[in-house]
This record gives C-alpha cells, structure tokens and sequence, in this order.
C-alpha cells in the first residue's frame, strides 16, 4: 500500500533532519575522540565543554570570504561540493530506521523510499558521490586538487569492486516470503530476513562483513584511505582552492557519508533495528517503532565511534599499498567469500 504523500513528506523531513542534527554531533565527537585518544583538551571555549563548536564553524564558513581561483568553469566549480553533499544525504533515503509502523489504521514502513532496489541506490549514489569530488578537482584548475580527484577515481573503482561482491554474499543469505525465496535487493528484506532467523549476517559472513566495512571506509575517503586529501603530498586535495560554505558542502558531504555508509552496514550485516529477543520482524506501535528506531541509532553510532577511533589510530597508506590492497588482497578474499558463502547455502547449512 503506497503511503499518502503526506506521510512520505513527513518521513523525508525527519530522515533530512536526522542527518543534519547528527552531522554536526559527530564533528563535536571527532574532536572530543581524538582530544582524549592524545591526551590533550579538544573544544574547550565555545560554549559548555565546547559543545558550540559545529555552530561557532558554520557561522564562520557563512561569513567567510569566497575565493574562487582565475580561469575555472564558475558552473562545474560549484556544483561540485554540491553533487558531494547531496549524493551523501540522497543514500540515507533508502535505509529503513524501523520495521513496519501501525497508526491510525495505516501501516507504513519507517524508511523514506522503500524501493525494492535499495542495494542498487546505495551503489549507484556512492557511485555518483565521486563526480563531485572528481569534477572539484578538475574544476580548480590546479595541480594538487586534479591529482586528488583523480586518486578518487581510481580508489572508487578498485574499491567498488569489493564492495559488490560483498553485497552479493548479503544477498544470497537472505529468506523471504512463505516461499522461502531467496535474494532481495529491499534493505527492509535483508532487516526483516535477519530478525526473522534471529542471526546477523556479520555471523555468518564475517569475512563478507570486514571487507564491506574496509570498502566503506575507502568510500568515503577516510583514513587510512584519505589519499585524495593527503596534505603533505597534495596540500589539501581536491578541496584546496575551495573555502567558505563552499568548503562547508565537501565538509557535510564527508561526514554524511560516514553516516549513510554506518548506517547501510548495520542494515547488512548487524541485524539494522533487530535487537535478540526484543524485536522481531512484526509491525509494531508507536512505542515498537521507537523501540527499533532507537536500536537502530545505538548501533549506528557504536560504528560511527569506530569509524573515528580508526582515523586516529591508523596511518595513512601509501598510494601503491592502497593499489595493491584493493586488487591484490581485498578483491581475491571478495571472491573466495562469494564461493564459500554461495556453497554453504547450496549446502543447506544456512
């Protein structure tokens, strides 16, 4: 039954705010994080304990000066960190924060698009996000900044790869409908799949799970794959010669990716808003729905401190170690994991 438009408004909004509430958050932790793993203050001046940092930063950017360098194509400069922040909130659309909602006599699902394709709108706004990047570097009409758009490039598709194949072995575990079909595009049906059979995919596919997690990683740019930055080698990257709110969309644009990616690796392999022996795949009430939401936000921001703890833990790699570890490692181990999860469930053991 599809929902009044209304509804479908009312799910966008809040999903839209949800995102930009928590960007600005995740900022604050970041700081926080990586103040207390070196032993030093962090945010200190702005507010209590630094908590009005994020809105301290964005008054700045407003406010601040817009330099654009001589000779650039005015249009493409500026879409770019556009095409970056808007791809990184599109792919929140299609993650359900809950299971089926019942209110008034209407039931709904509590994701924005509830599309049967779900996997392939993730991969295909992941995808897209990299144009932004790309075409800002290209656009500056400078050296350092067209070095790192295409190190982008060239990082999305080793990495794209690895993330496929590792959504392939998600897909073939999942169960639906009476028939005990197999295989769903829907990430409502992989949720729904695993609180049904009350195990996670991280359980049976561990190995699918670490290779998602380290191509979402490489996704979105962060250490120890944040070679389109690298400011020793290319000064800032693709968003050197970018400032003000300009600056400010590439900024969004990368934490609302840590977000999307975080949230879409709950959904595949960390059960999304089934919590053992206290959700299930049934509709549910208000007081059910906000039950799963808030499991659902528990587990997003337990991966979101990993995705922190990892940029202050590691190194960055070397562009020929990032090279070989995509081709050379992650995309054999994909493959060997496709085989053995596809033979398992030939097998009758999942």
């Amino acid at each position: 039954m599809t929902d009044p438009l209304w509804i479908s408004l009312v799910k966008a909004v809040a999903v839209f705010a949800f995102t930009l509430t928590l960007v600005p958050l995740l900022v604050l932790a970041e700081r926080r994080i990586s103040a207390w793993m070196q032993y030093r203050v962090g945010p200190n001046r702005v507010g209590p304990f630094g908590s009005m940092q994020p809105l301290a930063d964005l008054v700045k950017m407003l406010f601040k000066e817009e330099l654009r360098p001589a000779g650039v194509p005015a249009f493409l400069f500026g879409a770019a960190p556009a095409i970056a922040a808007i791809c990184s909130l599109f792919m929140m659309a299609v993650v359900p924060l809950g299971g089926t909602l019942l209110f008034g006599g209407h039931s709904t699902r509590m994701v924005v698009a509830d599309v049967d394709v779900g996997v392939l709108a993730v991969l295909a706004t992941s995808s897209l996000g990299v144009y932004g990047i790309t075409l800002g570097g290209w656009a500056s009409n400078s050296k350092y900044s067209l070095l790192g758009g295409l190190r982008s490039s060239a990082q999305m598709i080793s990495y794209e790869l690895t993330m496929g194949l590792s959504l392939l072995s998600v897909l073939v575990l999942v169960r639906h409908g009476d028939a005990g079909l197999f295989g769903s595009l829907s990430l409502s049906d992989i949720v729904a799949s695993q609180a049904t059979s009350g195990i996670w995919n991280v359980v049976k596919c561990p190995l699918g799970f670490l290779l998602f997690t380290t191509a979402a990683f490489a996704e979105t740019n962060r250490l120890p794959f944040d070679l389109p930055e690298a400011e020793p080698e290319l000064v800032g990257g693709y968003h050197t010669e970018y400032s003000a709110m300009k600056f400010g969309l590439f900024f969004l644009g990368e934490y609302a990716a840590m977000v999307a990616g975080s949230a879409v690796v709950v959904c595949l392999f960390l059960g999304g808003w089934h919590l053992p022996f206290v959700t299930g795949a049934e509709a549910v009430g208000v007081p059910g729905a906000l039950l799963q939401v808030g499991v659902f936000v528990a587990k997003l921001l337990v991966f979101l401190f990993f995705f922190i703890h990892v940029r202050w833990t590691l190194p960055r790699f070397r562009y020929d170690q990032l090279m070989d570890l995509g081709w050379k490692v992650m995309l054999p181990l994909a493959l060997v994991n496709l085989l053995v999860t596809g033979g398992l469930v030939a097998a009758g053991v999942f």
